[in-house]
C-alpha cells in the first residue's frame, strides 16, 4: 500500500537584522561598495514584526488563509494588511527574531553562540511560553555573557555578530582557527538553518498527532551543507535537528538537490515507508540566511519594503497507510533525466505529461498543480514575473498540444488547476512543497481528489554541470477510504461472510 501524509508544518522566522548583516546581496554590497546609498537605505525599509505578521502571503504560508483567499485579495499585497492575523496558524507560526536567537542558542552543541545576559533575561520567558518548545529545550539556553565579551569576539576573533533592533546582542564564534568550513560565517548559516528546521519539526509532530518517539527517520533537504575541511558537505542536519527536537528514536540523513531537494526527499521518504524500512519518516528543512533581502535593490527602487525578511521552514510527516490520510502515489513520478534537455517545454513535459501518460491520465485529471510557488509580490518587482503563472501557462500549453483541452480553455485552465504563489523566495522552500498541507486538507474535505507537487532545481549554480533538475509526485485521496465509501469495507465483508456461514449452518441443522 502507498504511504500517506500524516501532517505538515510551515514556519517563518522574522529576521530583519539578518537581512542587513547576513543576506548575500547586502554583504556583497558591503565589500564592493561599502558607502552605497542602498546600504544606507536598507534599515529604513525593514518591516516590523507586526508588519510581517499581518502580511497576507505570510499568513497564508502558516495556514491562517487558504491560497484561494489570497487570490481574492487585490494585488499587490505588500500594502495590504490581514486584519485578523495571528502568530500561530494551522500549520505553524511566525516566530519573532528575539525568540529565535534563543532557539539558535539552544541548538548550539559546541558553545559557539554567545548571547548578552540582559537579552536572555528579557526574552527567555516569552520563548518558554511557546507551546511547542519543551522544557528540555529551554534548559539548553545559557544564562548569557557580558556584552563586552561578545564585542571582543566580534572585533578581535572574527565572530559573526547577532543583532536585534540594530544592536549587538550576541555572536556566533568560529569553530576552527583556519578551517573555512567552520568559520563563523558558515557556522552562523548552518545554525540558522538547523534552528528553523527544529521549529518546523516540533510543529509537524504536533500537527500529525504523533509522539516524538514514533519518528524512525528524518530527511533534511535544506540548501546548506555542514562538514569540515575533510568532507565539507558531508554532515547531517537531519540527525542534528532531530536531537534538539527530541526525536529520540530517529536516525536520518540529508538530501541535497538545490530547489528540487524537498520533492526528491518526499519521494525518498515515501519509498522508505512503503518498502517497510521505516514506519514514520519526516522530511524537514530550515531556512537560508543568504537569500534574505536577495531582491532588495529592486524592491527599494520601487519604494517597497524589504519583503524577503523571513527565514522559511517546513516539515512533512509520512507514515504507513492508515486508510484515511492522503496517499503519495509512487506509480506517478515525473523526473527530469540527464537526456531531457533544458528547453522549458521539455522540462514540463518530463515532469507533468510523461508520468501521467504512463498511467493513462490526462493533464486535466490532476485537480491542482503546485510547481514553484514563489510570492509574485517579491518576484514581479525584481523582473522575474509571476513564476507560478508562468509554469501554469506552460502546463496549459502542453495540455492543448496533447488535446486534453481546447485552445480557448487556456485561461480557464490556470484558474481551475493553478494556485496563487505565496511562499518566500528561500530557494528550496517554494518549490512545490508549500501546497502539501493545503492539498491534504482539500483532499480530506473532498474539495479536490488529487494534486501534483513539482520540484525544479538549478544544478548549474554549483558549477559542476549545466543541467536543470526536477521531479514530481501525486498526492491523492486514500484508496482505502474510497473503497470503504464506495462499496463495502473489509470488516463488513468479514461480517457478511460470518453471517452467511451461520445461516448456512442453520440450514444444514434444519435438514
Amino acid at each position: 500500500m502507498n504511504s500517506v501524509i500524516k501532517g505538515a508544518s510551515y514556519v517563518l522566522v522574522h529576521t530583519p537584522d539578518m537581512v542587513l548583516y547576513n543576506g548575500t546581496t547586502q554583504t556583497t554590497e558591503k565589500i564592493v561598495n561599502p558607502e552605497s546609498d542602498y546600504l544606507k537605505e536598507v534599515p529604513n525599509h525593514l518591516r516590523t514584526y507586526e508588519e510581517a505578521l499581518t502580511y497576507w502571503p505570510n499568513q497564508t504560508y502558516i495556514g491562517n488563509a487558504h491560497p484561494e483567499e489570497l487570490a481574492a485579495v487585490e494585488f499587490p499585497w505588500f500594502d495590504k494588511k490581514k486584519e485578523d492575523a495571528k502568530r500561530y496558524g494551522k500549520y505553524g507560526e511566525i516566530m519573532p527574531q528575539e525568540e529565535f536567537l534563543l532557539l539558535v542558542q539552544a541548538c548550539d552543541m559546541f558553545e559557539v553562540v554567545r548571547l548578552d545576559k540582559e537579552f536572555v533575561a528579557e526574552h527567555k520567558e516569552a520563548f518558554a511560553a511557546n507551546p511547542v518548545i519543551s522544557q528540555d529545550i529551554v534548559e539548553k539556553i545559557h544564562e548569557g555573557a557580558e556584552l563586552s565579551e561578545i564585542e571582543k569576539f566580534v572585533t578581535e576573533e572574527h565572530a559573526e555578530g547577532l543583532y536585534h533592533d540594530g544592536k549587538l546582542v550576541g555572536c556566533v564564534k568560529r569553530a576552527h582557527d583556519i578551517d573555512v568550513n567552520l568559520s563563523s560565517h558558515v557556522m552562523h548559516e548552518n545554525l540558522m538553518s538547523k534552528a528553523s528546521s527544529v521549529l518546523a519539526l516540533l510543529h509537524a509532530v504536533k500537527n500529525a498527532g504523533i509522539s516524538k518517539e514514533d519518528v524512525d527517520y528524518v530527511v533534511d533537504c535544506a540548501e546548506e551543507a555542514c562538514g569540515d575541511m575533510n568532507q565539507r558537505g558531508g554532515g547531517n542536519f537531519a540527525k542534528a535537528a532531530a536531537e534538539i527536537a527530541g526525536l529520540v528514536n530517529a536516525t536520518g540523513s540529508d538530501a541535497r538537490g538545490f530547489c528540487a531537494a524537498p520533492t526528491h526527499a518526499v519521494i525518498e521518504a515515501a519509498a522508505l515507508v512503503k518498502s517497510g524500512a521505516y514506519k514514520t519518516v519526516v522530511v524537514t528543512s530550515g531556512g537560508c540566511t543568504a537569500k534574505l533581502g536577495m531582491n532588495g535593490k529592486d524592491h527599494l527602487k520601487k519604494g517597497l519594503p524589504i519583503l524577503e525578511d523571513c527565514l522559511g521552514g517546513f516539515a512533512v510527516v509520512i507514515t504507513e497507510n492508515d486508510g484515511v490520510s492522503p496517499e503519495i502515489n509512487l506509480n506517478i513520478l515525473g523526473r527530469h533525466c540527464v537526456g531531457t534537455g533544458s528547453a522549458p517545454q521539455a522540462v514540463i513535459g518530463s515532469l507533468v505529461s510523461e508520468p501521467l501518460e504512463r498511467v493513462g491520465m490526462k493533464i486535466t485529471d490532476i485537480d491542482k498543480y503546485s510547481p514553484e510557488m514563489q510570492n509574485p509580490d517579491i518576484t514581479k518587482p525584481a523582473g522575474a514575473g509571476d513564476v507560478p503563472m508562468a509554469n501554469y501557462k506552460m502546463i496549459a500549453a502542453l495540455a492543448v498540444k496533447r488535446g486534453d483541452i481546447d485552445r480557448k480553455e487556456l485561461a480557464s485552465f490556470t484558474e481551475k488547476h493553478g494556485l496563487t504563489g505565496w511562499a518566500p523566495t528561500q530557494g528550496h522552500i517554494p518549490s512545490g512543497v508549500p501546497y502539501i498541507g493545503f492539498a491534504c486538507d482539500d483532499i480530506l474535505a473532498d474539495k479536490i481528489k488529487n494534486a501534483m507537487i513539482i520540484g525544479k532545481g538549478s544544478l548549474f549554480l554549483g558549477r559542476m554541470t549545466n543541467l536543470f533538475d526536477g521531479v514530481s509526485f501525486v498526492i491523492q485521496k486514500n484508496e482505502g477510504a474510497t473503497e470503504e465509501t464506495a462499496g463495502v469495507s473489509e470488516e463488513e465483508v468479514k461480517g457478511l461472510i460470518a453471517k452467511a456461514m451461520k445461516e448456512f449452518a442453520a440450514t444444514l441443522m434444519a435438514e
